[in-house]
């Protein structure tokens, strides 16, 4: 990486965080939000019992460890879904998307500096969830097996990163809505497992569940935190997960690039 794109990426960073700084008590009600979302399924879990059903015992650990889980998962994989399409979006509103695109930086790059200010924010966020897990709701990741836990976690957010920017090529050229980010939120949140096991699921939405990439990492996720899995014995939602990747990332880069020359052709980039 140069100096020169090292620059233009904290360029961005700076604007970010100046902005983020603004509103001065963001980052308290997102961690509110958060908090009350979570104590809804603790005290959901307290109503039965904290009881291990037989659709957990794959996982070793109740429902609302299972729960705490998927959901800091689900939220963080947000972040890169939703990251790249609502920045694109806040460039077109400013009218500052075709300035932006028009100085000499890098279709990488500047998809990078889109969403390294969302992540490092969302990091930290997640780590104020974990400690709230480990310490106030006695959380238990004493199992955890840490290289598969990082590779199933880096592929996950490659993959629903590569989701984002097709979404953000979508905004570009329709400038509304966002059927990418809907399917994640609604669609994927129901059949990817995490409000509960997959295997809850009637056979036809469990035959559908493996076309959702969403499935393959709460799985692996919740297999390597709880139940000590490695990457041998995740060695299928891994292959999976990478092949994911690997089709989605040079796909989505390729199409946010299309989308840019066709709308910079149309005079799509300078209005909203």
């Amino acid at each position: 990486m140069t100096r020169k794109t090292l620059t233009q990426i904290f360029a961005f960073l700076r604007k970010d965080f100046l902005i983020e700084t603004s509103y001065k008590f963001a980052f308290i009600t997102g961690l509110l939000h958060a908090l009350t979302g979570i104590l809804t399924f603790f005290f959901i879990d307290k109503l039965f019992g904290y009881k291990m059903t037989p659709h957990l015992e794959t996982f070793q650990t109740g429902y609302f460890s299972y729960v705490f889980l998927s959901m800091a998962f689900f939220n963080y994989a947000g972040v890169g879904l939703g990251s790249f399409a609502g920045r694109i979006r806040e460039e077109q509103y400013q009218g500052t998307l075709e300035a932006l695109l028009s100085t000499p930086i890098n279709i990488p790059t500047f998809l990078f500096s889109l969403s390294i200010w969302n992540f490092l924010y969302a990091t930290f966020e997640l780590i104020i969830y974990v400690i709230l897990g480990l310490f106030l709701f006695k959380i238990d990741i004493s199992n955890i097996n840490i290289p598969a836990f990082l590779t199933v976690f880096s592929l996950s957010i490659i993959t629903f990163s590569a989701m984002g920017i097709l979404s953000a090529s979508f905004v570009i050229m329709f400038k509304t809505g966002n059927p990418i980010a809907w399917a994640f939120s609604g669609f994927e949140g129901l059949l990817g497992g995490v409000f509960f096991p997959v295997s809850v699921l009637p056979p036809a939405l469990i035959a559908l569940s493996k076309f959702v990439p969403l499935t393959y990492s709460i799985k692996a996720l919740e297999l390597s935190v709880y139940s000590g899995y490695s990457i041998y014995d995740l060695k299928i939602e891994i292959l999976i997960l990478a092949l994911f990747a690997i089709i989605l990332l040079p796909l989505s880069v390729s199409l946010f690039k299309h989308s840019l020359e066709k709308a910079s052709k149309t005079g799509q980039l300078s209005t909203y």
